[in-house]
């Protein structure tokens, strides 16, 4: 489990397509207080650690995460959101996050509010349900705010600020119209969701 609250920005340093994707991440973890089989959230994705060395640690990338996860997020160079697996006793800053992406949505607005920036993302219609304003929402592993809410055509679409500190500290510096992002809906919306469907089935 995660918070969403990010604690570094690693690197992609290298990868190499084995049976699945390894990728070789930089980091400024100490890698030495990581554990071999250790969850790590890359830009909200759940990955398990199966190498490590000083300043850096490897993980397994499969063919089914990499088609659920936002295009162009595996490659040499990119950077990534990083945040540890949460230890008991831990604050929890942000939300319950469980690194399982429920989807790819897109940036399609931008606008500067104040210091911040307002971003609206088109996300699929069947995370519509999950989306409320107020409620919480995982963009590559950020935990963030909903702040608007909109039925399109062609799907949903969502709006939330970025203040200066989450640009500063995660890969949200550099935010552009057409950028996909992972989308994880709030744990608590996902489960009442599929509360919701079971009982209309009883009913029904």
């Amino acid at each position: 489990m995660f918070t969403g609250i990010i604690t570094d920005i690693g690197t992609i340093k290298s990868i190499e397509q084995r049976g699945d994707l390894r990728a070789v991440i930089q980091t400024a973890y100490d890698t030495g207080t990581i554990d071999l089989g250790a969850s790590i959230a890359c830009s909200g994705v759940c990955l398990t650690v199966v190498d490590k060395g000083p300043g850096w640690f490897a993980v397994d990338i499969s063919g089914e995460t990499v088609s659920r996860t936002a295009g162009g997020q595996w490659h040499e160079g990119n950077r990534l959101n990083l945040e540890r697996a949460l230890k008991v006793g831990d604050e929890l800053g942000g939300h319950i996050v469980t690194g399982h992406v429920d989807g790819v949505g897109r940036i399609v607005a931008l606008v500067d509010e104040g210091d911040s920036h307002r971003v609206t993302i088109a996300a699929p219609r069947d995370l519509a349900p999950y989306l409320a304003p107020k409620g919480s929402i995982t963009l590559d592993g950020i935990s963030l705010t909903v702040n608007s809410v909109t039925d399109t055509a062609d799907g949903v679409e969502f709006g939330v600020n970025i203040i200066p500190h989450t640009a500063t500290v995660t890969t949200f510096d550099a935010l552009a119209v057409g950028r996909a992002l992972n989308i994880e809906i709030d744990v608590l919306a996902r489960y009442l969701g599929r509360m919701r469907m079971a009982l209309e089935n009883h009913t029904g």
